[in-house]
Order: structure tokens, then C-alpha cells, then sequence
């Protein structure tokens, strides 16, 4: 499998609280972290999920 590198580049302030405990889940805490996983279904369901407030990172 390929890895995906993800940035958090919105604030999560305001965002509903599936939100926040997704993007906890794929490490993201702060803003302009990131993170590298492995691009399983269930990590770009997630991705997907939070698509606003995230981006791929090459």
C-alpha cells in the first residue's frame, strides 16, 4: 500500500464533534500538523469525511 501525507488547514473550532473525534483519530490535533498513513478505505473514508478541513500533501 502507498502512504498519504494529510494537513490539518482549518481550524476545527465550530466543527461538529464526529469531526473533531475524526480527525483525533487520524492524529491531527493542532493546525498545520501532519500526519502520514497508510491509504487503507477506512483512513480515506475519514479523509473524505473531513475533506474541508484537511488536504493531501504530496
Amino acid at each position: 500500500m502507498s502512504t498519504i501525507k494529510i494537513k490539518q488547514i482549518k481550524s476545527r473550532i465550530g466543527a461538529p464533534v464526529d469531526q473533531k473525534k475524526t480527525l483525533d483519530a487520524l492524529g491531527l490535533r493542532k493546525l498545520n500538523r501532519v500526519v502520514e498513513h497508510e491509504a487503507t478505505p477506512s483512513i480515506l473514508g475519514m479523509v473524505d469525511k473531513v475533506k474541508h478541513l484537511v488536504a493531501i500533501v504530496k
